[in-house]
């Protein structure tokens, strides 16, 4: 009896063994040899695993258990190769990079259904035509490397794909016709910032499935397919900064899902179509084109809107009263079009508004009282060069809490004293009939950054007061007025705030720049600094050159004298420099004429000599005419004794 029950008991325990082993073969069946030997290739062709991505992928080990990245199916085939470079430390996020090329022996996992290489950033070489082997492919993320070539014609045999992601890198070609013909499970396509050009595919209307479209940053040409309308999924529309011509098609009225819509930045002609059915479109940036005609007053059936951006176009007509259903609207911005009558005092229901810029029309005035009911939120004015016959700036603009104001090209005769208890970050008055001495008040300004009086009439010495500027000023434009005196009260402005941009050109500012400039806190930043069109003398200050973040340096019609200061060549990213019409002596320093991001080199009408430096520059002859002493290449060779 004992050996019958033993022998029971061992008969079970083989039985046990057999059925746990059975289980754990089929659940963990090896990988298949000829989806190992197309991984170890495509390792093999990558040249830096800086984060080391791929280093469990070795020939002892098991690629469906033990290969990070790696998933495969009951069948030991691999289904999903993920290796990307997404962060997910969101807290400390680290930079993760591959280089080398994408192998075509991916084309030989025939069972795959996801390949994410996105975001590696350094992949390059070009998508191999293998790929498109890939049968059961649902998602092809590639974005965010430095692919170059066309994209593959094979991708047409890609009828299961859900997501095809291959934007920022560095496509080039144009994309073939037939390629999406049988992708209609396709939701998401992203081609952005490459270098695509040629017609946006007629396939395209074949992406029924389609919730995702960007196309944004190419070069692509040719029309906007009237068949885009048929896409009724689509959210997201992108087809910004391209090259693309003709009309928007009315057809894209009736993509009723849609929420953004940009096809900004090319030459659309034609008219705005109807909004009635974009019912939950919240982004609208048809800026940069050629369209014509009417802001449509259907426009105010997108009541989700908070972005639209109209702005450098030729649209005429009345801005509707109907914009002022769109209380959801953040940013409004009509700049430059050709729009007329008077600014509808319906904006004023716009309590969500933080930007409002309709400068460069042909509004007039008045403007309304009532926009004063959108002193919570608005914080940008911009009413700029527009016929409003303004004569003051309007006194219900002291309720708000604006921190830009640009009321250029208005019609101003006076600046009322009640700007100085405001907290105006920018303001910009230039363009007007402004006269009379520079208030004094303005330094009263406690938020003070930006100050733009350019192009009026005011006269006399800067004010000492400027000197008292609570916070300083980061740019000032006094540029086309009749100021007199030194520039010692500029220069001498101090605060949290640094100088990034002087100009005082064209007024009759007198006296010596101060030697010691390039040392003052003020100016430890600066990049653009114009003083033509004055009468400045003495020598120009060697100090200039410890102003290393400079780029414009334009000191033009004035009286300088002495020699050109060697110490400019340290300012490494200088692009311009113009010391024209002076009375500047000794010989052009090799450096300065060398700096090699120097695109504007001008010395001429002075009484420099001596030989031009050798330099690689194509500077024109014109930049150094009117210098007796000066000779060779641009000019006449130097004789020789």
């Amino acid at each position: 009896m004992a050996i019958i029950a033993n022998t029971k008991t061992s008969s079970f325990l083989v039985l046990i063994c057999f059925l746990t082993f059975s289980l754990h073969a089929t659940r963990t069946e090896a990988c298949h040899r000829t989806d190992r030997k197309a991984l170890l290739d495509f390792k093999s062709k990558i040249t830096r695993d800086s984060f080391r991505l791929l280093e469990t992928w070795n020939q002892s080990t098991d690629c469906c258990t033990k290969w990070e990245g790696i998933a495969c199916d009951s069948n030991g085939r691999v289904v999903n190769l993920s290796r990307n470079g997404i962060s997910t430390d969101e807290e400390n996020p680290f930079d993760i990079t591959m280089d080398g090329i994408i192998s075509p022996s991916l084309g030989k996992l025939k069972y795959l259904r996801v390949l994410d290489l996105r975001f590696l950033k350094d992949l390059e070489g070009t998508i191999p035509s293998e790929l498109g082997k890939l049968y059961h492919l649902t998602s092809l993320l590639l974005d965010i490397n430095r692919l170059n070539g066309s994209i593959p014609a094979s991708f047409q045999n890609l009828r299961k794909l859900n997501r095809l992601l291959l934007g920022q890198n560095l496509l080039s070609g144009t994309v073939p016709t037939n390629i999406f013909q049988h992708m209609s499970s396709l939701t998401e396509l992203d081609l952005a910032l490459n270098k695509l050009s040629g017609p946006i595919p007629s396939s395209i209307d074949k992406l029924v499935s389609l919730k995702r479209l960007d196309l944004s940053l190419n070069k692509f040409s040719g029309s906007i397919p009237y068949t885009i309308g048929f896409l009724k999924n689509l959210n997201f529309l992108d087809m910004s900064k391209n090259q693309i011509s003709g009309i928007i098609p009315t057809s894209t009225g009736e993509l009723s899902k849609l929420t953004l819509l940009h096809l900004n930045q090319n030459k659309l002609s034609g008219s705005v179509p109807s909004f009635s059915k974009l019912v939950v479109l919240e982004s609208c940036v048809l800026s940069d084109n050629k369209l014509t005609g009417r802001i449509p007053a259907s426009i105010s059936k997108s009541t989700p809107l908070r972005f639209l951006q109209l702005d450098n176009n030729m649209l005429s007509g009345k801005l509707p009263e109907s914009l002022g259903n769109l209380t959801n609207l953040v940013r409004l911005s009509a700049k430059n079009n050709l729009l007329t009558g008077k600014i509808p005092a319906s904006l004023s229901n716009l309590i969500n508004l933080q930007s409002l810029d309709l400068s460069r029309n042909r509004l007039s005035g008045p403007v309304p009282s009532e926009l004063a009911k959108l002193n919570i939120m608005l914080d940008t004015l911009d009413l700029s060069f527009n016929p409003l016959r303004l004569v003051t700036v309007p006194s219900w603009i002291s309720k708000m809490n604006l921190e830009a104001l640009h009321l250029a090209g208005t019609g101003l005769v006076e600046l009322p004293e009640w700007l100085s208890s405001t907290s105006l970050f920018t303001l910009d008055v230039s363009s007007n009939r402004l006269t009379g001495k520079l208030p004094a008040w303005i330094a009263k300004m406690r938020n003070l950054h930006t100050l733009n009086v350019s192009n009026n009439g005011f006269h006399s010495d800067i004010p000492i007061e400027l000197k008292n500027l609570q916070r300083g000023l980061g740019v000032l434009d006094l540029h086309r007025n009749n100021f007199t005196g030194g520039l010692s009260t500029i220069f001498a402005v101090s605060g949290r705030f640094r100088y990034t941009f002087i100009d005082l050109s064209h007024n009759m500012f007198v006296g010596r720049i101060d030697n010691n400039i390039g040392n003052l806190e003020s100016m430890t930043v600066l990049e653009t600094l114009g003083l033509s069109n004055n009468r400045l003398g003495g020598g120009i200050p060697k100090s200039l050159g410890k102003l290393i973040f400079l780029k414009t340096l334009k000191l033009d019609k004035n009286e300088f004298t002495g020699t050109i200061p060697a110490e400019l060549s340290s300012i490494t990213f200088i692009t311009s420099i113009v010391l024209s019409h002076n009375k500047l002596t000794g010989s052009i320093p090799s450096g300065v004429i060398n700096l090699l991001d120097l695109v504007e080199f001008d010395v001429s009408y002075n009484k420099l000599t001596g030989k031009i430096p050798p330099h690689k520059k194509p500077f024109p002859a014109s930049s150094f005419v009117g210098n007796s002493g000066l000779c060779d290449s641009p000019l006449p060779p130097c004789k020789t004794a």
